[in-house]
């Protein structure tokens, strides 16, 4: 067995045109050229979200998290859980499930 990852090396030649909208689209990315060029190569897309896009989505996953919590403390402590506390949750949870999918596809058709 060898002690190095073989490895397959090819030269690409690109025009100074070229060049510019590859570096253009990595800094829009925030990644190295090389990295965006073999992610491209590799995997045929990079999906891309904003954080700022996540925040409210991500305060509302907290209060769910902690919605959780609650429940699964109070079901400890009584050893049963009340079905409309169980009800309430299940639709939070589709609620934000529905939230994260509208993200995602807005997300996914805003990627360059």
């Amino acid at each position: 067995m060898r002690k190095y990852k073989q490895v397959k090396e090819k030269k690409v030649v690109y025009s100074l045109e070229e060049w510019a909208v590859i570096e253009h689209r990595a800094a829009k990315l925030a990644m190295k050229t090389g990295t965006y060029i073999k992610r491209i190569l590799v995997d045929g897309q990079i999906n891309y979200y904003s954080v700022g896009d996540i925040t409210p989505v991500m305060n509302a996953l907290r209060i769910i998290g902690n919605n959780i919590n609650q429940i699964a403390k109070k079901a400890n402590e009584t050893h049963s859980a009340e079905a409309s506390t169980v009800e309430e949750l299940r639709k939070e949870v589709d609620a934000l499930s529905r939230t994260l999918s509208q993200l995602v596809f807005t997300a996914q058709s805003n990627v360059a």
